[in-house]
Protein backbone atom coordinates (compact mmCIF):
# COMPACT_ATOMS: atom_id res chain seq x y z
CA UNK A 1 0.00 0.00 0.00
CA UNK A 2 1.60 3.52 -0.91
CA UNK A 3 1.71 6.04 1.39
CA UNK A 4 -0.41 9.50 0.14
CA UNK A 5 1.27 11.95 -1.32
CA UNK A 6 1.28 15.34 0.79
CA UNK A 7 0.83 18.45 -1.28
CA UNK A 8 2.23 21.70 -0.08
CA UNK A 9 -0.04 24.56 -1.07
CA UNK A 10 2.41 27.41 -2.41
CA UNK A 11 1.80 30.08 -0.48
CA UNK A 12 0.11 33.51 -2.11
CA UNK A 13 2.38 36.28 -2.64
CA UNK A 14 1.57 39.86 0.00
CA UNK A 15 1.11 42.47 -2.58
CA UNK A 16 3.41 45.33 -2.04
CA UNK A 17 1.24 48.51 -0.66
CA UNK A 18 1.52 51.63 -3.29
CA UNK A 19 2.74 54.26 -1.48
CA UNK A 20 0.69 57.61 -1.12
CA UNK A 21 1.81 60.06 -3.86
CA UNK A 22 3.57 62.74 -2.39
CA UNK A 23 3.04 65.95 -3.23
CA UNK A 24 5.15 69.26 -3.66
CA UNK A 25 4.71 72.08 -1.31
CA UNK A 26 4.51 74.32 -4.25
CA UNK A 27 2.58 72.44 -6.47
CA UNK A 28 -1.31 71.63 -6.52
CA UNK A 29 -3.28 68.43 -6.27
CA UNK A 30 -4.58 67.43 -9.67
CA UNK A 31 -7.67 67.39 -8.47
CA UNK A 32 -8.18 70.82 -7.35
CA UNK A 33 -10.00 71.97 -9.96
CA UNK A 34 -12.75 69.55 -9.40
CA UNK A 35 -13.72 70.87 -5.61
CA UNK A 36 -17.35 71.58 -5.74
CA UNK A 37 -18.72 75.07 -4.17
CA UNK A 38 -19.86 73.41 -0.90
CA UNK A 39 -17.18 71.93 -0.20
CA UNK A 40 -14.94 74.91 -0.62
CA UNK A 41 -17.06 76.80 1.85
CA UNK A 42 -16.75 74.09 4.20
CA UNK A 43 -12.98 74.35 4.05
CA UNK A 44 -13.29 77.98 4.32
CA UNK A 45 -15.47 77.49 7.44
CA UNK A 46 -12.85 75.21 8.68
CA UNK A 47 -9.86 77.54 8.27
CA UNK A 48 -11.28 80.79 9.35
CA UNK A 49 -12.24 78.72 12.35
CA UNK A 50 -8.91 77.26 13.34
CA UNK A 51 -8.11 81.31 12.83
CA UNK A 52 -10.17 82.34 15.43
CA UNK A 53 -8.87 79.77 17.71
CA UNK A 54 -5.61 80.98 16.68
CA UNK A 55 -7.27 84.69 17.86
CA UNK A 56 -8.33 83.05 20.69
CA UNK A 57 -5.12 81.30 21.90
CA UNK A 58 -3.31 84.60 21.45
CA UNK A 59 -5.57 87.74 22.68
CA UNK A 60 -2.48 90.21 22.18
CA UNK A 61 -3.46 90.00 18.98
CA UNK A 62 -6.36 91.70 18.95
CA UNK A 63 -4.56 94.70 20.66
CA UNK A 64 -4.14 96.56 17.22
CA UNK A 65 -8.08 96.66 16.78
CA UNK A 66 -9.06 97.46 20.28
CA UNK A 67 -6.59 100.32 21.09
CA UNK A 68 -5.98 101.68 17.58
CA UNK A 69 -9.51 103.04 16.70
CA UNK A 70 -9.34 104.71 20.68
CA UNK A 71 -5.63 106.07 20.55
CA UNK A 72 -5.94 107.70 17.03
CA UNK A 73 -9.21 109.03 17.73
CA UNK A 74 -7.95 111.17 21.14
CA UNK A 75 -5.01 111.91 19.27
CA UNK A 76 -6.47 113.60 15.85
CA UNK A 77 -9.12 115.20 17.31
CA UNK A 78 -7.36 116.93 20.46
CA UNK A 79 -4.01 117.61 18.12
CA UNK A 80 -5.76 118.66 15.02
CA UNK A 81 -9.67 119.45 15.98
CA UNK A 82 -8.91 123.03 17.52
CA UNK A 83 -6.35 123.84 14.35
CA UNK A 84 -8.77 122.72 12.06
CA UNK A 85 -12.89 123.78 13.34
CA UNK A 86 -11.39 126.03 15.81
CA UNK A 87 -10.53 125.91 19.31
CA UNK A 88 -13.10 124.70 21.50
CA UNK A 89 -15.40 123.06 18.72
CA UNK A 90 -13.32 119.88 18.83
CA UNK A 91 -16.82 117.88 18.84
CA UNK A 92 -17.40 119.23 15.29
CA UNK A 93 -14.26 117.79 13.75
CA UNK A 94 -14.96 114.81 15.39
CA UNK A 95 -18.18 114.56 13.01
CA UNK A 96 -15.74 114.97 10.09
CA UNK A 97 -12.89 112.23 11.61
CA UNK A 98 -14.55 109.41 12.73
CA UNK A 99 -15.81 108.68 9.14
CA UNK A 100 -12.49 109.29 7.48
CA UNK A 101 -10.61 106.74 10.14
CA UNK A 102 -13.20 104.52 8.68
CA UNK A 103 -10.84 104.32 5.75
CA UNK A 104 -7.93 104.30 7.96
CA UNK A 105 -8.75 101.85 10.18
CA UNK A 106 -9.28 99.44 7.27
CA UNK A 107 -6.03 99.95 5.77
CA UNK A 108 -4.01 98.84 8.59
CA UNK A 109 -6.44 96.12 9.90
CA UNK A 110 -5.58 95.44 5.92
CA UNK A 111 -1.61 95.30 6.56
CA UNK A 112 -2.02 92.52 9.29
CA UNK A 113 -3.00 89.72 7.08
CA UNK A 114 0.47 90.16 4.66
CA UNK A 115 2.00 89.88 8.03
CA UNK A 116 0.26 86.84 8.91
CA UNK A 117 0.55 85.22 5.87
CA UNK A 118 4.55 85.44 5.73
CA UNK A 119 4.47 84.27 9.62
CA UNK A 120 2.58 81.08 8.74
CA UNK A 121 5.16 80.26 5.26
CA UNK A 122 8.19 80.86 7.85
CA UNK A 123 6.80 78.26 10.58
CA UNK A 124 5.40 75.84 6.90
CA UNK A 125 2.03 76.10 8.40
CA UNK A 126 0.96 77.27 4.83
CA UNK A 127 3.37 74.00 3.47
CA UNK A 128 0.80 71.47 5.21
CA UNK A 129 -2.03 73.43 3.49
CA UNK A 130 -0.72 73.21 0.27
CA UNK A 131 -0.58 69.38 0.23
CA UNK A 132 -3.87 69.18 1.63
CA UNK A 133 -7.10 68.33 -1.19
CA UNK A 134 -8.30 71.97 -0.67
CA UNK A 135 -8.35 75.02 -3.05
CA UNK A 136 -5.79 77.20 -2.97
CA UNK A 137 -8.17 80.26 -2.58
CA UNK A 138 -9.83 78.91 0.52
CA UNK A 139 -6.66 79.78 2.56
CA UNK A 140 -6.42 83.16 1.40
CA UNK A 141 -9.94 83.45 1.74
CA UNK A 142 -10.41 82.44 5.32
CA UNK A 143 -8.11 84.92 6.46
CA UNK A 144 -10.17 87.42 4.80
CA UNK A 145 -13.59 86.81 6.43
CA UNK A 146 -11.40 86.37 9.69
CA UNK A 147 -9.63 89.95 9.31
CA UNK A 148 -13.07 91.10 7.91
CA UNK A 149 -14.34 90.21 11.54
CA UNK A 150 -11.41 92.03 13.15
CA UNK A 151 -11.91 95.28 10.92
CA UNK A 152 -15.70 95.39 12.48
CA UNK A 153 -14.30 95.41 15.94
CA UNK A 154 -12.72 97.78 15.31
CA UNK A 155 -15.37 100.15 14.03
CA UNK A 156 -17.46 99.17 16.74
CA UNK A 157 -14.74 100.97 19.51
CA UNK A 158 -14.67 103.67 17.24
CA UNK A 159 -17.69 104.56 16.61
CA UNK A 160 -17.98 104.06 20.24
CA UNK A 161 -15.32 106.30 20.99
CA UNK A 162 -16.69 108.91 17.97
CA UNK A 163 -20.04 109.27 20.10
CA UNK A 164 -18.26 109.81 23.58
CA UNK A 165 -16.59 112.73 22.04
CA UNK A 166 -19.45 114.22 20.45
CA UNK A 167 -20.09 112.23 17.04
CA UNK A 168 -23.40 113.27 15.61
CA UNK A 169 -25.15 111.49 12.77
CA UNK A 170 -27.84 113.38 10.74
CA UNK A 171 -28.71 110.30 9.10
CA UNK A 172 -30.82 107.14 9.66
CA UNK A 173 -29.07 103.95 10.43
CA UNK A 174 -29.34 102.22 7.36
CA UNK A 175 -27.25 104.82 5.91
CA UNK A 176 -24.32 104.29 8.75
CA UNK A 177 -24.71 100.55 8.24
CA UNK A 178 -24.17 101.49 4.43
CA UNK A 179 -20.67 103.10 5.24
CA UNK A 180 -19.65 100.71 7.65
CA UNK A 181 -20.43 97.94 4.58
CA UNK A 182 -18.38 99.80 2.34
CA UNK A 183 -15.50 100.62 4.43
CA UNK A 184 -15.68 96.41 4.86
CA UNK A 185 -15.67 95.97 1.20
CA UNK A 186 -12.97 98.37 0.31
CA UNK A 187 -10.99 97.48 3.63
CA UNK A 188 -11.20 93.72 1.85
CA UNK A 189 -9.91 94.77 -1.44
CA UNK A 190 -6.67 95.73 -0.07
CA UNK A 191 -6.54 92.54 2.19
CA UNK A 192 -5.10 91.11 -1.50
CA UNK A 193 -2.61 93.36 -2.14
CA UNK A 194 -1.13 92.89 1.38
CA UNK A 195 -1.44 89.43 0.77
CA UNK A 196 0.40 89.77 -2.60
CA UNK A 197 3.11 91.42 -0.53
CA UNK A 198 3.18 88.76 2.33
CA UNK A 199 3.94 86.52 -0.84
CA UNK A 200 6.44 88.07 -2.60
CA UNK A 201 8.75 89.23 0.38
CA UNK A 202 11.28 86.90 2.93
CA UNK A 203 10.19 88.39 6.37
CA UNK A 204 7.35 89.90 8.33
CA UNK A 205 9.92 93.20 9.24
CA UNK A 206 9.92 93.44 4.89
CA UNK A 207 6.29 93.38 4.47
CA UNK A 208 5.59 96.33 7.49
CA UNK A 209 8.35 98.05 5.70
CA UNK A 210 6.81 97.96 2.24
CA UNK A 211 3.13 98.21 3.93
CA UNK A 212 4.50 101.87 5.31
CA UNK A 213 5.44 102.91 2.20
CA UNK A 214 1.87 102.47 1.14
CA UNK A 215 -0.12 103.77 3.56
CA UNK A 216 1.47 106.78 4.58
CA UNK A 217 1.30 108.85 1.50
CA UNK A 218 -2.44 107.38 1.28
CA UNK A 219 -3.43 108.09 4.65
CA UNK A 220 -1.87 111.74 4.46
CA UNK A 221 -2.39 112.48 1.13
CA UNK A 222 -6.28 112.48 1.83
CA UNK A 223 -9.03 114.06 3.22
CA UNK A 224 -9.04 111.73 6.08
CA UNK A 225 -7.85 114.23 8.59
CA UNK A 226 -8.34 117.52 6.88
CA UNK A 227 -10.21 119.18 4.02
CA UNK A 228 -7.91 119.34 0.62
CA UNK A 229 -8.79 122.70 -0.20
CA UNK A 230 -6.19 123.98 2.25
CA UNK A 231 -3.35 121.84 0.39
CA UNK A 232 -1.25 122.35 -2.54
CA UNK A 233 -2.69 122.03 -6.09
CA UNK A 234 -0.59 119.47 -7.25
CA UNK A 235 -1.41 117.72 -3.38
CA UNK A 236 -4.89 118.28 -4.31
CA UNK A 237 -5.22 116.65 -7.57
CA UNK A 238 -3.44 113.21 -6.10
CA UNK A 239 -5.98 113.53 -3.10
CA UNK A 240 -8.48 113.56 -5.81
CA UNK A 241 -7.90 110.34 -7.45
CA UNK A 242 -6.11 108.65 -3.80
CA UNK A 243 -9.04 106.03 -3.25
CA UNK A 244 -9.42 107.11 0.39
CA UNK A 245 -10.19 110.35 0.28
CA UNK A 246 -13.47 108.78 -2.12
CA UNK A 247 -13.83 106.07 0.88
CA UNK A 248 -13.83 109.08 3.74
CA UNK A 249 -15.71 112.00 1.47
CA UNK A 250 -18.70 108.86 1.03
CA UNK A 251 -18.57 107.57 4.61
CA UNK A 252 -18.84 111.29 5.77
CA UNK A 253 -21.93 111.75 3.46
CA UNK A 254 -23.69 109.12 4.73
CA UNK A 255 -23.09 109.99 8.35
CA UNK A 256 -24.58 113.85 8.06
CA UNK A 257 -25.66 114.09 4.56
CA UNK A 258 -24.85 115.50 1.02
CA UNK A 259 -24.41 114.04 -2.13
CA UNK A 260 -22.74 110.27 -2.34
CA UNK A 261 -23.28 108.53 -5.27
CA UNK A 262 -20.16 109.68 -7.15
CA UNK A 263 -17.57 108.75 -4.30
CA UNK A 264 -19.49 105.65 -3.62
CA UNK A 265 -19.21 104.82 -7.18
CA UNK A 266 -15.79 105.17 -7.29
CA UNK A 267 -14.98 103.25 -4.19
CA UNK A 268 -16.78 100.13 -5.34
CA UNK A 269 -14.93 100.45 -8.67
CA UNK A 270 -11.64 101.05 -6.71
CA UNK A 271 -12.24 97.36 -4.71
CA UNK A 272 -14.00 95.95 -7.71
CA UNK A 273 -10.64 96.35 -9.95
CA UNK A 274 -7.94 95.66 -7.29
CA UNK A 275 -9.75 92.56 -6.21
CA UNK A 276 -9.65 91.63 -9.53
CA UNK A 277 -5.94 92.36 -10.42
CA UNK A 278 -5.07 91.56 -7.24
CA UNK A 279 -6.62 88.10 -6.12
CA UNK A 280 -5.75 85.89 -9.20
CA UNK A 281 -1.86 87.51 -8.71
CA UNK A 282 -2.02 86.33 -4.78
CA UNK A 283 -3.23 82.65 -5.25
CA UNK A 284 -1.06 82.16 -8.01
CA UNK A 285 1.78 83.17 -5.96
CA UNK A 286 0.83 80.76 -3.40
CA UNK A 287 0.52 77.77 -5.26
CA UNK A 288 3.93 78.43 -6.87
CA UNK A 289 5.69 79.93 -3.49
CA UNK A 290 8.76 77.45 -2.20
Amino acid sequence: MSAATTVTPTPTPTPTPTPAPVHPPGKAHDGEGRIGLRANLRHIGALARRNTLQIKQDPQSMFDVLLMPIVFTLLFTFVFGGAVAGNGKQDEYVSYLVPGLMAMMGLNVSMAVGTGINEDFQKGVMDRFRTMPIARSSVLIAKIVVEVGRMMVAFAILLAVGFVLGLSVATSPLHVLGAIGLSLLFGASLMWIFILIGLSVKTAQAVQGMAMLVLMPLQFGSSIFTPPSTMPGWLQTFTDYNPLSSLADAARGLFIGGPVARDVWMVVGWAVAITLVTAPLAISKFRTKS
